[in-house]
């Protein structure tokens, strides 16, 4: 019989509360296709740590071939042609989707893509991108951005404005949106904090799905959603590890390495998403309220019963339609007006 441990023996103090072990049910709130991904163990290997470049790099390596795999199916499915190309002299591809509405006929989303900061190099890093543009219709360039183990910061953020950059020469920057998830979310602030201190503009609008905003393993969410998250589980072990790689010796709380202490006024609208199991809740709970507090106009969904970025880890699940439908609008409003 399962044991039930009433509210008033569960211990707290100064130091932290203890809560009782306890099974976490699949929530029927969620469609079908996402209660099946609720449902999933998180993968065991998953926070196994690299001991040495090589061991990274055969990782890293492997990550990206089960992504690869996947687009071909992917790109039929959506309609969608992809091309690779170059901005500011950084690797990127150019996704495009079956047809622009005319109101898009302007729009261009510069993607950066998540990952961990070490996955989702060259095409695997394209899979958003192609949801993006399959499921919501924007043109999207991608881009390729440099990662460890070979190249730690400040290489992604040098080629995410670069590309940033020479995308200005080309297209207004009003009509311009940036987006990415996990580690791309973050890197999308950081951009745009380079781009502020350089007297570029700032682009009409922005979207960020669990933006991985500060790499100090702050936040409330990082504790009592550890083990929870079926995606990433903890911060400690294989997460912590790649800030250690990907930071090089730098303090994790510099604002380029973690934008939630960087100043953002004056940054464009912004479109923040989570899940509630999320392990990066608090990521974007309060990036979302610093870009608040700093004037920013800001809107925060969350989704119900959701993991780190797990809105669009099957194209099919209605939610995952739902999620593009929302950013759509958004950056409709923001770039098309």
């Amino acid at each position: 019989m399962e044991q039930i441990h009433p509210l008033g023996q569960i211990a707290g103090g100064a130091n932290g509360r203890y809560v009782p072990v306890r099974r976490l049910p699949v929530p029927a709130t969620v469609s079908v296709r996402m209660q099946a991904l609720i449902a999933r163990p998180l993968d065991p290997a998953f926070n196994t740590v690299p001991s040495s470049t090589e061991a990274w790099k055969a990782r890293i390596e492997a990550a990206n071939r089960n992504v690869l795999a996947s687009l071909p199916a992917l790109r039929e499915r959506l309609g969608v042609t992809v091309e690779p190309t170059a901005l500011g002299g950084v690797s990127a591809f150019l996704v495009t989707p079956k047809a622009v509405q005319q109101h898009r006929k302007d729009v261009v989303l510069l993607h950066l893509h998540g990952g961990v900061r070490v996955f989702n190099g060259g095409e695997a890093g394209t899979r958003e991108a192609i949801l993006m543009a399959g499921l919501a219709g924007f043109r999207v360039i991608s881009v390729d951005y440099r990662m460890p183990p070979d190249f730690p910061f400040p290489a992604a953020p040098d080629d995410a404005l670069a590309a940033y950059r020479a995308l200005l020469e080309t297209a207004d920057a009003r009509r311009i949106g940036l987006f990415g998830s996990s580690a791309g979310g973050s890197l999308v602030y950081v951009t745009l904090l380079r781009a502020r201190a350089e007297g570029l503009p700032m682009p009409g609008a922005i979207a960020t799905g669990s933006p991985t905003v500060d790499l100090s393993g702050a936040g409330d969410s990082l504790a009592t959603h550890a083990g929870i998250d079926n995606v990433l589980g903890t911060h400690e072990g294989f997460v912590a590890a790649t800030v250690q790689l990907y930071a090089a010796g730098r303090d994790p709380r510099d604002p380029l390495l973690s934008p939630a202490y960087g100043a953002v006024e004056g940054f464009p609208p912004a479109i923040l998403t989570s899940g509630t199991r999320d392990l990066y809740l608090s990521n974007t709970v309060r990036m979302h309220r610093r870009l608040r507090d700093a004037g920013v106009q800001a809107e925060l969904q969350l989704w119900e019963g959701q993991s780190h970025v797990q809105y669009m880890a099957d194209p099919e699940a209605p939610e995952t339609r739902e999620y593009h439908d929302e950013v759509a609008r958004f950056l409709d409003h923001h770039l098309t007006v």
